[in-house]
């Protein structure tokens, strides 16, 4: 319980994992043995583990500097106690920057030297294109005349943020060749994209021409001046304190039921409480969001105003930093923990509702291949007087068509659809919800759990799924004989009577627990290897997970389903009688062999894998259009990353590892190395001398220097 007034969501932390976990991943990995103690190198840890810096060219001198982030005793020994130690770090609430002193303590001694910072600043993309002066004032006020002194770790976190502040006024002063205190825009445009371009977004990259037009008051024409280059610099790296000010305007407007659009004039307003915003910087921010209105509304736009959805758009990767995908994880981990009874009723009533929906179009979509299914499953080797034999599935289709109609494809679909959305709708409700239930605290579920909640998916809807089989079943045979009467489904439900519906039902169990047990998990595991580097699954990517995991699924639990039939057939006056489940097993096996056992499984597969296909992509589909929030967890692979908001360096830089080894904090690894040059600008070159198989010899983003699957050139 949290203590007395306090809020107990803040109390919250990551979700953690236990040592045990930490250490069998390390002993997978660990290949070495030095005095007793296994280990791993820092190669192997970057390359083998994180999966990152592949190939033998690699730079030394980044190899060196990215491997001393978890090398700490600098011996080229990565032990289990530093394995864990940089799990820690990644989860840490100032990982970026413990994680930037750790690239810059070279020697492990928990301060920085002179020699430290100018070793890897030398290496970074940046030194190389504008050489930092490190004779400067800003060296010697912070390292000492003699540059002797020791930086700690939180002096160091302020020399980093003044640091990218002075290199970008070391250039321009060097292309401010008149000393007028202007630089042209097209030296503007390129420091911008050189050195800042971290704090770009898309849009603003591609219309800074544009902006500066709209916002800059300068005499000169194409001049930038000193005061508006470190304006439109202090906004980008200030765009969340923009953001600030945009919803303290609101809240005050909400009051009086206003407009959430804000004007200049209200923006200024409010911006007076904040000491750091100058009317300047707001003048450029309005420019962005003028231009933007034009962009999208395709003419000049008058007034100027700003929206929530503006910072979205204009903001660069701040999305994308750790810090906040951290606290999405622990947002959604406390939720789902404090989720109240009646949220949980509501969301499974909401679930029952849909997955209704999605199984009657399923079933719709696929009914004439059930129809087929069902009357090659009650053919026996013997034939009765005006029954017709079907040779096979094809064979079928085709005399159902010639002798009963096109219709006759859909006979019994009515009642199949009048139970089938209950079945559908329980079925996905009770597996959502058991593997909600069992799913582990970092957002993973053990194998066991997942087939023990398709298996009681499965067990439930045999309530539905008996009387609904039965029926459909008695009518589907109906037309095997011409000379007798078509009953309605009314009439067969009262022949059967209650007790008569659920007939066959323990064979109905042995079929549907098994195929719910192979299917639920079949399908999360083929979801999620379809699913692209950002972890979504587009439409495509749902219907063949559904169809692939269901020939499996269909396939081998066709003996039961055959048994059922027979159970729950009428039989006809020669045919034989089945008296219980043990004793259908042995007569189908006596009188026609094993064979029998896997009749119409071509057409079970034909069905039940398209089905399921065309049922769970409406499932998913209908969740992500209504996307109703009831507190609980978010449907996997439902979260995109909009192509026309985020460039294709964005979208490559997808975060969470999907890895299953990478427990823990290693799931926001590759969001902590995309950070530190979102934060701080830091990127290194990846290999040694570029070679004919490099697009170009372009220093790229740390990410992509890390070997994160990238949709951009190098």
């Amino acid at each position: 319980m949290a203590p007395k007034g306090k809020d107990p969501k803040k109390t919250t932390q990551f979700p953690s994992t236990n040592h045990d976990e930490i250490l069998a991943v390390f002993n997978r990995y660990a290949r070495h043995e030095h005095l007793g103690q296994r280990y791993m190198t820092p190669a192997e840890f970057l390359q083998d583990y994180l999966g990152y810096l592949k190939g033998d060219n690699i730079d030394p001198t980044t190899l060196n500097i990215l491997g001393s982030l978890v090398d700490l005793n600098k011996n080229y020994r990565i032990t289990i106690d530093e394995f864990t130690n940089f799990e820690s770090l990644l989860v840490a609430s100032d990982s970026l920057y413990r994680l930037a002193f750790q690239l810059f303590d070279r020697h492990g001694q928990g301060f920085i030297t002179f020699d430290d910072f100018q070793y890897v600043i030398s290496a970074t993309k940046q030194f190389k294109e504008f050489p930092f002066n490190f004779d400067s004032n800003f060296v010697r006020m912070h390292f000492g005349e003699k540059r002797q002194r020791q930086i700690t770790y939180k002096e160091f976190t302020q020399i980093l943020l003044d640091f990218i502040d002075e290199q970008t006024i070391q250039t321009f002063c060097k292309l401010d060749n008149t000393n007028l205190g202007y630089i042209s825009l097209k030296n503007f445009e390129t420091i911008l994209k050189e050195l800042r371009q971290y704090q770009l977004s898309e849009f603003i990259s591609t219309h800074i021409q544009d902006i500066v037009k709209l916002s800059s008051s300068a005499t000169l024409p194409n001049q930038i001046s000193y005061p508006y280059f470190t304006a439109f610099l202090q906004l980008l790296s200030n765009i969340e304190s923009m953001r600030k000010i945009y919803v303290a305007v609101c809240e005050k407007k909400a009051r009086t039921f206003s407009s959430s659009t804000i004007t200049k004039e209200e923006f200024l307003t409010e911006a007076q409480h904040f000491p750091h915003t100058t009317p300047l910087q707001i003048d450029i921010l309005f420019a962005i969001t003028n231009q933007l209105h034009q962009n999208i509304a395709g003419k000049e736009v008058k007034n100027e105003y700003i929206e929530f959805n503006d910072f979205d758009t204009i903001s660069a990767k701040e999305h994308l930093l750790p810090y906040r995908l951290r606290s999405e994880i622990i947002d959604e981990h406390y939720k789902i923990e404090h989720q109240t009874i009646v949220m949980k009723i509501l969301e499974s009533g909401y679930r029952f509702g849909l997955g209704s929906i999605a199984g009657a179009v399923g079933a719709t979509a696929v009914y004439p291949i059930d129809l087929v299914k069902t009357r090659m499953q009650n053919q026996r080797t013997t034939s009765i007087v005006g029954e017709r034999l079907y040779r096979n599935s094809i064979d079928c289709f085709k005399k159902v068509i010639r002798h009963e109609g096109v219709f006759g494809l859909y006979r019994g679909l009515i009642p199949q659809l009048v139970g089938v959305a209950p079945e559908k709708a329980i079925k996905l409700t009770v597996n959502d919800f058991v593997r909600d239930r069992l799913t582990l605290a970092d957002g993973t579920i053990p194998l066991w759990a997942e087939i023990m909640a398709g298996g009681l998916a499965g067990a439930s809807q045999v309530t539905f799924t008996n009387p609904l089989e039965i029926v459909k079943i008695r009518l589907q045979v109906a037309g095997e004989i011409q000379s007798v009467r078509r009953p309605a489904a009314s009439e067969v439900v009262r022949e059967l009577g209650i007790r008569g519906l659920y007939k066959g039902a323990r064979a109905c169990f042995l079929r549907d627990i098994p195929f719910s047990a192979i299917y639920f998990p079949a399908y999360a595991h083929v979801k999620k290897s379809f699913a692209d580097e950002h972890g979504y699954n587009d439409p495509k990517s749902l219907f063949f997970s559904g169809l692939l995991a269901g020939i499996p699924a269909a396939g081998l639990c066709t003996p039961a389903d055959v048994v059922k039939t027979r159970l729950q057939v009428q039989a006809r006056k020669g045919q034989t009688k089945y008296n219980g489940l043990t004793d259908a097993f042995k007569k189908i096996y006596i009188e026609e062999g094993w064979t029998a056992f896997w009749k119409g499984a071509g057409a079970r597969m034909l069905r039940s894998s398209p089905q399921f296909g065309v049922t769970l992509l409406t499932y998913e589909l209908l969740q992500r259009s209504f996307n109703v929030d009831f507190q609980g967890r978010k449907l996997e692979g439902s979260k995109h990353i909009d192509q026309a908001q985020y460039s294709p360096k964005s979208r490559a830089s997808i975060l969470l590892s999907s890895n299953p080894d990478h427990v823990g904090g290693f799931h926001l690894a590759q969001a902590t190395f995309e950070g530190i040059e979102t934060r701080f600008g830091l990127a290194f070159p990846k290999y040694k001398n570029p070679t004919s198989n490099e697009p170009s010899p372009s220093v790229p983003s740390l990410t992509k220097l890390l070997g994160v699957t990238s949709q951009v050139n190098t």
